[in-house]
């Protein structure tokens, strides 16, 4: 005879879930249906290991449809995701891959992961990195950003400069913050002003929202490696797993 737990899903459909209401009152009574409740109960309690297994599947299967969203939405977007002339290019222009990251300049996290950033630039050669502002955290972070879309437009050889004393000041960046970083790296402070309020400088931060919007992502550091979609600090040791899966298929090439 079959094993019981072959027809726990059934079971549980019709207990827990409930059948559709007139094949419900056509095939069961209720004390019919109280029996079948009570089976299952005290067959999940006998073996809650099974719940353990269905949990696992779950998250199995939900894993599986999250980055199969993420492919398609990083197909669909991938010129603008990776060449976007709106973006911040650093490292091998010409590199084999190209590591995308989405930060807020108020992200204590994001503070941390520039030095992975960093760190991965110096140690291969062939990254591409691409910095996207995406400022999220509050009215100063967008501010920021503003700023810092304006120093691209005006120099963006003085870009990384100023993203790295500002991302790694102290205090809440906002525009006071972000102008007074700019004033020390010798940028034009009224070119600046009028580049912050261009459209350029709002279609920039719109690309990147109706981006992260797409890919799912709702928090910072983000980032895009490959066909993956990374969502928080993951550390270097992590990003590097992920940039060799980009590069040769597997953690370590």
């Amino acid at each position: 005879m079959p094993s019981f737990r072959l027809f726990l899903p059934a079971l549980l459909a019709l207990s827990l879930c409930g059948a559709p209401q007139i094949a419900a009152a056509e095939s069961f009574s209720d004390s019919q249906r109280s029996d079948i409740e009570a089976i299952v109960r005290n067959y999940l309690v006998s073996h809650p290991e099974v719940l353990e297994e269905a949990m696992a599947e779950l998250q199995k299967r939900q894993t599986a449809a999250e980055t199969a969203k993420h492919e398609a939405s990083i197909a669909k977007n991938a010129d603008t995701i990776f060449n976007s002339p709106r973006g911040v290019v650093l490292g091998n222009k010409d590199g084999d891959v190209t590591f995308v990251e989405f930060f807020d300049y108020n992200c204590g996290y994001c503070k941390r992961a520039m030095a992975d950033m960093m760190d991965l630039m110096k140690s291969d050669p062939k990254l591409k990195v691409v910095l996207k502002e995406f400022p999220v955290l509050s009215q100063g972070s967008v501010e920021a950003a503003q700023v810092a879309v304006a120093v691209r437009m005006q120099a963006p050889q003085k870009y990384l400069d100023f993203h790295q004393k500002l991302l790694g000041g102290r205090g809440q960046a906002d525009k006071a913050h972000a102008l007074a970083v700019a004033k020390d790296l010798g940028l034009d402070m009224a070119r600046l002003e009028k580049d912050m309020a261009s459209p350029e400088a709002k279609a920039t931060i719109e690309e990147n929202f109706k981006l992260a919007e797409d890919m799912g992502m709702n928090g910072t550091p983000s980032y895009v490696i490959g066909k993956q979609v990374v969502i928080g600090a993951v550390g270097v040791e992590g990003l590097r797993e992920k940039i060799s899966t980009a590069r040769c298929g597997k953690a370590t090439c």
